[in-house]
């Protein structure tokens, strides 16, 4: 069943490999992204495959622009059943350790990497609370699991993304809504490539990681939520995806 997918994000990496996949699924999709010239050659690439797709040039960080991309989203497709936090961001590159991290860059980094979702989450959830529905899916990291050091500000947002995605999942436990996270693991990215420079070692392809997505989207997922997913690890086995 065709459903309606909203990717903050969407313009490379992961995000792009959402959309493309969601595309082909056949279903509908707003995506937004801060660079214009990207986000529009992901929109006519997923277009060229079926899909309708809304594309708004949006901070997903700002509440006035996650407030314009989601009311135009409701506005075209009447309602959102997925919302996938993907958006986020690196800060200085390469990472210094935290003694040296410049207090500005520490906050952008959470303000992208842990308010955004809150605030694109908090817009989207009333509506789905309402229809009793709906799948929140927030992208996390190793690096939110674990502390490494030299991954400064970017692996503390993602602790936060994560006791964000706890939270929410136990205030939503009683309702139709499910808010779970997933882990891509390591990709072959542009972030990833400013993260570690000097990877000699092999990277998975976005394109690769994507099906539990599509598992936590479809309605086979009804019952999970607040459940941390490992993509390369994930099984489609019995998911029906």
């Amino acid at each position: 069943m065709a459903k309606v997918v909203m990717i903050t994000g969407a313009s490379k990496g992961l995000g792009r490999a959402l959309t493309l996949y969601f595309a082909q699924k056949g279903h509908q999709l707003a995506i937004c992204a801060r660079g214009e010239e990207k986000l529009r050659e992901v929109q006519q690439e997923a277009e060229k495959l079926g899909a309708e797709v809304l594309a708004v040039v949006a901070d997903a960080s700002v509440a006035r622009d996650v407030e314009r991309f989601v009311a135009m989203a409701e506005d075209r497709f009447g309602k959102i059943d997925v919302l996938i936090n993907n958006a986020s961001m690196l800060g200085p590159s390469p990472m210094p350790y935290l003694l040296d991290y410049p207090e500005e860059d520490f906050a952008d980094v959470l303000r992208v990497n842990a308010i955004g979702p809150f605030l694109v989450t908090r817009r989207v959830l009333p509506a789905m609370l309402q229809r009793n529905e709906g799948s929140i899916i927030n992208v996390t990291s190793e690096a939110g699991n674990v502390g490494y050091a030299g991954w400064g500000a970017y692996g503390i947002s993602k602790f936060a993304l994560e006791g964000l995605t706890e939270t929410w999942a136990d205030e939503v436990s009683e309702t139709g809504v499910r808010v779970n996270m997933v882990d891509p693991g390591e990709m072959d990215t542009e972030m990833h490539a400013l993260a570690v420079p000097d990877c000699d070692y092999e990277l998975a392809n976005p394109n690769d990681v994507v099906h539990v997505f599509g598992y936590l989207a479809s309605d086979r997922a009804k019952g999970v939520n607040g459940k941390r997913f490992s993509a390369q690890e994930f099984s489609l086995e019995g998911s029906g995806n």
